[in-house]
């Protein structure tokens, strides 16, 4: 890739390599999640790889380096997203936070609290 292309394949920050490209099962289920209590104004955003980390690992009970490749990367990426993911959820249950998942394909006729124009900028 060279300076000329922007953005395209690479982390948020611009610099280091690339991301893997990551193969995630039924992205139809992300959704956002949040504290009964009170309407809080502080959301942590989860990325889907992180998800579909934490749902093979933690709810499948695969081993790192098994869930490594049926997302298709390596060990170590997976136990990135992995980290994480579990810090992400780990800050949102104990401070009382939303948790929402990036890229969450819900419209709001189906029932998304979030307005579309603050949904639709995730």
């Amino acid at each position: 890739m060279n300076e000329s292309e922007h953005g395209e394949g690479r982390c948020r920050r611009g610099r280091g390599r690339p991301r893997a490209r990551r193969m995630i099962g039924d992205p139809a289920a992300f959704r956002c999640f949040g504290p009964l209590c009170g309407r809080p104004d502080e959301v942590v955003v989860i990325l889907p790889e992180e998800v579909e980390a934490l749902r093979l690992v933690d709810l499948q009970g695969l081993e790192q380096e098994e869930a490594a490749h049926a997302i298709g990367v390596s060990r170590k990426t997976l136990w990135r997203d992995l980290h994480e993911a579990r810090a992400k959820v780990a800050d949102a249950l104990v401070n009382g936070k939303t948790i929402r998942i990036a890229g969450c394909g819900r419209r709001q006729e189906e029932g998304c609290p979030e307005d579309g124009e603050t949904h639709a900028g995730l």
